[in-house]
């Protein structure tokens, strides 16, 4: 720290002094909750427009009285000002920042907070540490003290990247209400990735703020869209708003579980699913009973890529570790190979993001994660991958045969239908194989539940494989 910067920060040291030894040199007063705040009017006017224009006021504002010296009598200009606007935490943080140039916004580590029911939260992101944030933003706002609302503005975004929806969602309101707009878009593309629907978003937000919401879903939707399906949405500019309008009806379709109207819509209106991503959507707003359905219309590509990094409706249930949408898609022949335009898998995703728990205790974009539910896709997705490779070495070694015996094969075409049979088996054993891996890790999870014995989850696990396909790659407290 050089020498300039220690004298500053000496300065606002001295300063904070002032306030924190309360009534010396004081002359004028607070009353906010019932509690006195002394504090200085030539500080407060040189920091705060509002105090400036304040005190240049009368003598005695409204509603303001005189506080009695320690001595007796009236103090000299000892005006005390009733505040109701804000708490008395609140205000102190604000007279902070005027004092010292700087303040923390974030309660203390492990502080009994009556909005944050966890004794031992670190409030970096709660409830409590968000609700503290925008009560001093709209303080900030109030006295006129910009420095302290962008200091907050800047706080709260760090906070919403790890907050619950719930408070990303008042953040958002309140960015709103005070045309915070960089706060706003923060706010709005982590709603519109959240999977709430329209109707559960309509009970927190106003309507006009859902309908933006929609609206930032379906364009970073049309974003995503591969080159495949370019065609379909250029040109005029009404053949646009219809497509846009036949999405917007889809998805309010899906939402509500009406897959009829969505069959109906690409039967009667010609609407392309795989266009549309509704696959891909249903993946990551919708139950796995709506994507199941959605898949046995049978007019959409389960290995449908999407966006710049194609991503695939598995990559996205892969990211999201959700084993009823793995395995439902699994079940329809999604590709457990199949890469991105970077080369990843979704056995890559799933790696990656057993390692960053293992050895970071988090991982990213995921406030909450079920380790057994990361353990179960890894176990789906691994097994189906191992079946897959399994299958093309046998269906490679039966060309080599079959390239070898050309003219056997030419007068006895039976053995052909023998191989047909072989192949047939070999996909009927890999959705086995998928169904019994998905008992086998419900078994391990309930025992696990139960007992935590890590020797009967084992033989559970290996009894639930049965002898149809291989054991699992790992022991339940080992990952890959």
């Amino acid at each position: 720290m050089s020498s300039a910067e220690e004298m500053l920060r000496s300065m606002s040291l001295d300063y904070l002094n002032l306030l924190i030894n309360g009534q010396a040199f004081s002359d004028v007063s607070f009353s906010v909750e019932g509690r006195l705040v002394h504090a200085h009017r030539c500080i407060l006017a040189a920091r705060s427009l509002f105090f400036r224009k304040f005190f240049c006021g009368p003598e005695s504002p409204p509603g303001s009285s005189r506080v009695a010296s320690p001595r007796g009598g009236v103090a000299a200009g000892g005006i005390v000002i009733p505040v109701h606007s804000v708490t008395f935490e609140v205000f102190m943080l604000v007279l902070q920042f005027l004092y010292s140039g700087q303040v923390s916004i974030i309660p203390q580590k492990h502080e009994p907070r009556p909005n944050c029911p966890d004794r031992g939260c670190w409030h970096t992101h709660c409830t409590a540490a968000v609700d503290l944030a925008l009560d001093t933003l709209s303080a900030a706002r109030i006295f006129g003290v910009e420095q302290l609302a962008l200091l907050t503005q800047k706080q709260l975004a760090s906070m919403v990247e790890k907050a619950s929806i719930e408070d990303v969602m008042k953040v958002l309101t309140a960015s709103r209400k005070q045309d915070m707009h960089q706060l706003w878009t923060t706010c709005s593309h982590l709603v519109s990735k959240s999977g709430l629907p329209p109707e559960v978003l309509a009970k927190h937000l106003p309507i006009d703020v859902v309908a933006k919401i929609e609206e930032l879903r379906i364009k970073s939707s049309l974003s995503r869209r591969p080159t495949s399906f370019m065609d379909v949405v250029t040109g005029p500019p009404a053949e646009l708003e219809d497509h846009h309008h036949k999405i917007r009806r889809m998805r309010r379709a899906l939402d509500s579980s009406d897959v009829e109207l969505v069959k109906l819509m690409v039967m009667g209106e010609g609407l392309n699913l795989d266009a549309a991503f509704a696959l891909h959507y249903a993946v990551e707003n919708c139950s796995r009973e709506v994507v199941k359905a959605l898949l046995e219309l049978g007019a959409a590509d389960v290995n449908c890529p999407a966006g710049p990094a194609g991503k695939t409706p598995l990559h996205i249930a892969a990211e999201m570790v959700c084993p009823d949408m793995v395995a439902v898609l699994l079940d329809h022949h999604a590709d457990p190979n199949i890469r991105t335009v970077d080369g990843v898998t979704p056995l890559d995703i799933l790696r990656s993001l057993t390692s960053d728990f293992l050895f970071k205790g988090a991982v990213p974009g995921l406030t909450h994660i079920e380790p057994n539910k990361l353990r179960l896709c890894l176990e789906l997705v691994q097994s189906a991958a191992m079946v897959l490779s399994r299958e093309e070495a046998s269906a490679a070694a039966a060309a080599a045969d079959n390239s070898n015996t050309v003219v056997h094969h030419h007068l006895n075409p039976e053995p052909g239908n023998n191989n047909s049979s072989m192949v047939n088996l070999s996909l009927d054993s890999r959705m086995v194989y998928l169904n019994l891996g998905m008992a086998a890790a419900a078994a391990q999870y309930r025992c696990k539940m139960n007992d935590g014995n890590e020797d009967d989850t084992r033989s559970n696990r290996s009894q639930g494989s049965g002898t149809i396909g291989p054991p699992s790659m790992y022991s339940p407290h080992d990952y890959p």
